[in-house]
């Protein structure tokens, strides 16, 4: 049964459904901050409505190595006592798990306290308020993401690089071959099982391509609703993991995993639709781009350089953003112009859209796609106007906006803008900060192979 016809699913009907299925094991699934599953797993009896199961709400608060932030700012956003949180199963979400070798589900879960309010730094929740914010004013966001990811060899030792893995040729790519079918057909036996875990999960997928990097992807999915493409992004990068774990080689979602390699990103294209009339409000009726369709883009200019640090969450996110690598650099918009970071697609005035190219494929799904609408929500409300649009190489444009270089930066620029933390969530900002810099600060304690190399006896 599809996600659109579960969305009105009562927790009876998500009983019969595990019925149906002969379930008899539940993965229960929180995302945190960093899009990391957290939760726990249940035999199918102890699956109630009525268990309240719960989960410490530090959890949503940890770092990507599983440490808690260092940041006295917390003090005041989350209990000191570390108190429950209680976990509700959101029955549009439950999937089979194909590769499990019992009958297995999986649900997403949303987190509340214990006087029903939802977490409000929660990554669904952040996503489910701004997705209440558009409709509060008669609109409906649509999204498509397309994300990108490496196949690589098994990698067991860290200090050592990456490399691509060993197709049915019995070889390694070794030579870029973008929308390369015969490099895609290396792999076929790993794709079967995607698509076949894909169908069985209904997630939706549309085409898969090969990309520029060696070993490099890409699944586009089809368009729907940001909260349901969030989930099935969530979903997808779990099942591609473990597909590629069954056929003896990582699937990784880095940004940069391979030196000299080009980077990998989340694209996400985005229109708005009335509620009432499904019209895209980004087409006037004579066909032409409204108002409404340029404040969008506005907003995206001015606040992307404020959430950057959402779309491009860790130190390895601002190894991609190089010029000249299919990479954006700056937050330029331009109609079919893949030099800048706001890309308009040519398409019919009922399929325009924008295409944000900022997004990497590690950023939270669920944080990533809130910032992005949060972007175009300002610009609209506050009717921002672009800038001219960008018709040439942005790269070589001298006067292109750039985007900010370092996670330490892009935390920063996170302070200074309170119209955003008003619609994203005072303590939600407040949380994210203090885990991204504490990742950083633990970055900040290694010492690489390049400064071993260079420094060591130069300096």
């Amino acid at each position: 049964m599809s996600s659109d016809n579960r969305k009105q699913w009562t927790f009876n009907d998500l009983e019969g459904w595990l019925n149906a299925q002969r379930i008899t094991e539940i993965e229960c699934l929180v995302p945190d901050l960093t899009g990391v599953a957290r939760g726990k797993i249940l035999p199918r009896s102890k699956f109630t409505e009525d268990r309240g199961m719960r989960l410490p709400e530090s959890i949503i608060g940890l770092t990507v190595t599983g440490n808690w932030p260092e940041d006295e700012r917390l003090e005041t956003l989350i209990a000191d006592t570390d108190r429950d949180m209680n976990l509700v199963p959101d029955p549009s979400t439950a999937r089979v798990v194909p590769w499990a070798t019992d009958p297995t589900a999986q649900v997403i879960h949303d987190c509340y306290f214990k006087d029903g309010e939802p977490v409000d730094y929660a990554p669904r929740t952040v996503l489910k308020n701004m997705l209440k914010l558009y409709a509060d004013k008669g609109w409906a966001p649509v999204v498509a993401p397309e994300l990108e990811f490496y196949l690589v060899a098994k990698n067991n030792d860290p200090d050592q690089p990456l490399r691509p893995p060993i197709g049915r040729s019995g070889r390694a790519e070794t030579s870029r071959q973008h929308y390369s079918i015969d490099a895609v057909n290396e792999f076929d036996p790993l794709f079967e099982d995607i698509y076949d875990y894909c169908e069985a999960m209904d997630l939706d997928v549309d085409t898969l391509i090969h990309e520029v990097g060696a070993g490099q992807m890409e699944i586009n999915f089809l368009h729907g609703d940001p909260l349901d493409l969030a989930d099935k992004v969530f979903f997808f990068k779990r099942t591609l993991r473990e597909a590629a774990l069954r056929h003896n080689m990582f699937a990784t979602f880095m940004a940069k995993p391979m030196a000299g390699e080009p980077g990998s990103a989340m694209h996400v294209h985005q229109s708005i639709v009335d509620r009432k009339t499904g019209q895209n409000i980004f087409s006037n009726a004579d066909g032409s781009e409204s108002e409404l369709f340029l404040h969008y883009i506005g907003g995206l200019q001015k606040y992307i350089p404020h959430v950057m640090a959402l779309f491009a969450p860790y130190v390895n996110s601002y190894r991609r953003l190089v010029a000249n690598t299919a990479a954006p650099t700056n937050v330029e918009w331009g109609a079919d112009n893949r030099t800048v970071g706001i890309r308009v697609p040519f398409s019919n005035a009922e399929n325009r859209r924008m295409e944000n190219r900022v997004i990497g494929a590690d950023a939270n799904p669920y944080v990533a796609l809130a910032a992005s609408l949060a972007c175009g929500y300002l610009g609209m409300v506050n009717k921002i106007s672009p800038l001219p649009e960008m018709k040439t190489n942005a790269y070589a444009a001298p006067n292109a906006i750039p985007l900010p270089q370092s996670l330490s930066e892009s935390v920063r620029a996170l302070d200074d803008v309170p119209e955003l933390e008003a619609i994203l969530g005072k303590r939600f900002c407040g949380i994210y900060k203090a885990v991204k810099m504490s990742e950083y600060a633990e970055f900040m304690k290694v010492i690489s192979p390049w400064e071993r190399e260079h420094l060591l006896l130069h300096v």
